[in-house]
């Protein structure tokens, strides 16, 4: 029996098994770089080991020093999480030969199938040559070989293009995993990402629990997963399931596994098999009424399964909370995560607690919210309300988008597909303010104000207040009067520091209102307080390139020095920001009259990049 386990990540999915550990009696084991020295899933655990090591990012890459660190700490198994080192399997290896407990697949199957390009040779179905490629197999996308969540991937479109995306997905698959190895295969578009969680043991049970769409996705990441796919014919979801078997006996698979396909004409495409636990594991725990990672550690003890796999009931639905602003493309946000807090009627799995920070190093990802429901429709609007009414005070999140998606009408009929926000997302990140937003803000502050000797016995001018929302500055106006705060053409009902409510057109409404620095929350609204009297504008010079994000400088564009000549859209400089690459491009065509960055440089945003002269008329 397994006594005391480490977990070799971090952030939410350390969290998530050290959760189920407890309910086993399972001591706990977190490990950690200097970055995440006070970071939750180190406050929860049992146990917590230093990772030694002058790059944050890189740290749980170490397979040598968290074997050390559960030998050191006493652990008897390790479990790996996601991303990382989870498909390695010399890092399975290092566990098994130390005489450890390895919640996961042999290594030989980790080996099989987790290269992308072993799996799909064992599956019969090898990928293009780059070498070779012709602009008849266009378009095609460009994966790492490892690893997953989006991370070295480039859709190409243009036989140009080729050299550019590998050389970009080579650096950011390194980065994410440890291995730079990627492949060419044909980009299926507009087909459905549907996948297939299975689970096996070492007796020859394998199950397959359902069948999960993972279709809404943006630059190759899952945004909103389901359980199970709806609108599956009971013929094509019987041959996925026996295709996912087929893939797991192929490599005599034990633990959890997911095997994903492209779906597309009734169809289905075998992309991969990921030898790990999912992200988004828990629509099907919601929907099969398992725990996931107990079961894993069952099998991993020497359990065997039931016959039969539980039955399904219901629908899951889940949401991936993001703190990332697409009102500057989508560029990860940090700071500090004042509060976040969701409706009791959905699960949050999260690796942040109330007023913990948001670093550069790791995934912007903050939490996945789950509902589940008997229905469909139920689920999806249980999910929609709770995001919507879910406060989350602190970094710029993808809340709107997710909540507008979940309402969609392609959505909500099942008629989804991978284009999903190649078709919408200028129209579901529009902004749409609360136009009572910026009044509830005012009327919250100017609450302790009333209190002392803020009214007047004479008329007098209104007090204004100006914030920004929406990309757009709103000014409010408002009146102190012996009867309390009072606003043209609104009741104002009840005006408290953290909750105003107001009446319009005979519609009373209540604004949850908190407020950290300049930054004003209400409701589901972000607002930044203008001062009255604005800063000059910093002295730029035309043509600056300012860092969007804070991050590290990854490469300058070989030659490029002061004086270079450069072309519009030219790419100039690569930050990488949270594992993932961002390349600032020029502006204009026109010279570079000042460099400031050097790759491995550290900067923060709104860094002075480099300045580009104008050529252009």
């Amino acid at each position: 029996m397994i006594a005391s386990l480490l977990v070799a990540n971090r952030g939410e999915i350390a969290c998530r098994v050290f959760r189920t550990c407890r309910e086993l009696g399972i001591r706990t084991v977190a490990v950690h770089s200097d970055a995440d020295d006070d970071a939750l899933h180190t406050r929860v655990a049992d146990a917590a080991v230093r990772l030694p090591g002058s790059a944050p990012a890189d740290t749980y890459l170490r397979a040598d020093l968290i074997v050390k660190a559960a030998v050191a700490a006493g652990a008897d198994a390790v479990h790996p999480g996601y991303g990382f080192l989870s498909e390695n399997a010399g890092f399975a290896r290092a566990v098994l030969d130390a005489g450890l407990v390895w919640i996961g697949p042999p290594p030989e199957a980790i080996e099989a199938m987790a290269s992308k390009t072993r799996a799909k040779a064992l599956m019969g179905l090898p990928p293009l040559s780059a070498d070779a490629l012709t602009d008849a197999d266009l378009p095609v996308l460009v994966k790492a070989a490892a690893g997953g969540g989006g991370r070295g991937m480039r859709v190409v479109r243009r036989t140009e293009d080729l050299h550019g995306a590998l050389e970009a997905a080579r650096t950011e698959a390194a980065s994410a995993f440890g291995d730079g190895e990627v492949f060419v295969e044909p980009y299926v578009v507009d087909g459905r990402h549907v996948e297939v969680q299975i689970l096996a043991d070492a007796h020859g049970t394998v199950w397959t629990l359902g069948t999960r769409d993972c279709s809404l996705q943006r630059r190759h990441q899952k945004v909103i997963e389901e359980a199970p796919a709806p609108g599956l014919s009971d013929a094509l979801t019987r041959e996925l399931g026996a295709l996912a078997v087929r893939a797991a006996r192929a490599v005599d698979y034990v633990g959890a596994g997911t095997v994903e396909f492209l779906v597309a004409d009734g169809r289905a495409h075998f992309l991969e098999m990921n030898t790990r636990l999912q992200v988004e594991h828990p629509v099907t725990e919601a929907v099969f009424g398992l725990d996931l990672v107990a079961e894993q550690i069952r099998v991993a003890e020497g359990h065997a399964l039931a016959p039969e796999p539980p039955r399904a009931r219901g629908h899951a639905v889940e949401a991936r909370l993001y703190a990332e602003d697409p009102a500057t493309g989508w560029t990860p946000q940090t700071g500090v995560l004042h509060r976040l807090a969701v409706p009791d009627a959905v699960r949050l799995d999260t690796g942040y607690a109330d007023g913990d920070t948001i670093g550069v190093h790791y995934d912007p990802m903050l939490a996945k919210v789950v509902a589940h429901a008997p229905t469909r429709a139920e689920a999806v609007r249980t999910l929609a309300g709770a995001l919507e009414r879910a406060a989350i005070h602190g970094p710029v999140t993808n809340r709107d988008l997710l909540v507008r998606s979940l309402r969609h009408e392609e959505f909500t009929s099942a008629r989804m597909n991978t284009g999903f926000y190649d078709r919408h997302l200028t129209s579901l990140t529009e902004p749409a303010p609360d136009p009572y937003a910026p009044l509830a803000a005012a009327l919250a502050e100017a609450h302790g104000r009333s209190r002392f000797g803020g009214w007047r016995n004479l008329p007098s001018q209104p007090q204004i207040k100006r914030y920004a929302l929406g990309g757009e500055e709103h000014e409010v106006r408002y009146h102190h009067t012996r009867d309390g705060l009072v606003a043209d053409g609104v009741r104002v009902v009840h005006a408290g520091a953290d909750l105003v409510v107001l009446e319009a057109e005979g519609v009373r409404r209540r604004f949850e209102v908190a407020r950290y620095g300049d930054q004003v929350h209400v409701n589901a609204t972000v607002l930044t307080a203008l001062s009255r009297f604005p800063a000059p504008a910093a002295d730029r010079a035309p043509g600056s390139l300012l860092a969007p994000m804070p991050g590290t400088v990854v490469k300058v564009a070989p030659g490029l020095i002061t004086g270079s000549s450069v072309r519009t859209g030219e790419p100039l400089i690569w930050l990488e920001a949270m594992k993932m690459q961002h390349v600032i491009a020029s502006p204009t065509t026109g010279t570079v009259t000042a460099l400031q960055v050097t790759a491995g440089q550290q900067v923060e945003v709104g860094a002075l990049l480099a300045v580009v002269d104008s050529n252009e008329p």
